[in-house]
């Protein structure tokens, strides 16, 4: 019998790989003939935690000791519950400014910052943040990037954003959108974006090459992308919480009306 088993949160889904059974049918000589496929979703979750199976836990005990040493160490607390909605969130608003605060260790000052809402795929919960809930929230490879834009291009990026009904952005960053995904304004720190402008921007690799939507990311100038692992956005991320930690502060973030949607 050939399975394939893919973990999706705490659930496994049994998948029956019909072309591996055909490959197994075809390869032998046989009067069987394929007939019929079901399958069949089996949940695991902590019902099976009152009888736990022994022989199942010792196999797997070096393999959740390695594990745990790696996902297990506490990085900091968060001062609430965090989680990432359109068109503005704590969590949404939190991995942007943190883009901006780390930017001190690449030599950079960027004027804003924007992180992608499809690019956040778990919330946090209040209290201690593990490094395997940092990994949870941010699991890509995208690596920290810095690129200019004129102010033209600024807003076509806000316009972008405001068609997707919103992303990560930055504090100082205010947006005015209506729900069917126009831009009604955009200002920064309080000012008007001028067309005439270059703005420095920090983001995620994935973003600074047009994707998502962005496309206003392409018209980038003086990009510095480092792609060693280390700047991956998790090790940012982490080590963030690391710096708020050894200032003995909880890492916070709320919705303070970044992204507005109005009627037009």
């Amino acid at each position: 019998m050939f399975k394939f088993f893919t973990l999706h949160s705490s659930s496994f889904t049994l998948h029956f790989s019909l072309f591996t059974l055909i490959l197994a049918l075809t390869a032998c000589k046989s009067h069987y003939a394929l007939t019929d496929i079901s399958r069949q979703r089996i949940v695991v979750d902590n019902r099976y935690d009152a009888h736990p199976d022994a022989q199942a836990a010792a196999f797997l005990a070096p393999y959740k000791q390695k594990v745990d040493s790696v996902m297990g160490p506490v990085l900091g607390k968060v001062a609430r519950d965090m989680a990432a909605e359109r068109p503005e969130s704590n969590l949404s608003n939190l991995l942007p400014d943190i883009l901006v605060a780390m930017a001190d260790e690449y030599g950079e000052k960027p004027d804003f910052g924007i992180y992608n809402i499809g690019g956040i795929r778990a919330a946090l919960v209040k209290g201690e943040v593990t490094y395997g809930d940092v990994l949870d929230v941010a699991p890509f490879e995208n690596k920290i990037s810095f690129i200019t834009l004129t102010g033209e291009k600024v807003l076509e990026l806000f316009s972008q954003i405001a068609r997707r009904g919103g992303e990560g952005v930055s504090h100082g960053v205010e947006l005015v959108i209506t729900a069917n995904g126009m831009l009604l304004s955009a200002c920064l720190h309080g000012k008007e974006i001028d067309p005439a402008a270059t703005y420095r921007i920090t983001t995620i690799d994935y973003l600074a090459q047009g994707n998502d939507g962005l496309t206003a990311f392409k018209s980038g100038t003086d990009l510095k992308s480092p792609q060693e692992d280390k700047n991956n956005s998790r090790e940012i991320i982490a080590n963030y919480f690391r710096r708020m930690t050894a200032s003995g502060k909880d890492v916070d973030a709320q919705v303070e009306g970044r992204i507005t949607v109005k009627s037009e």
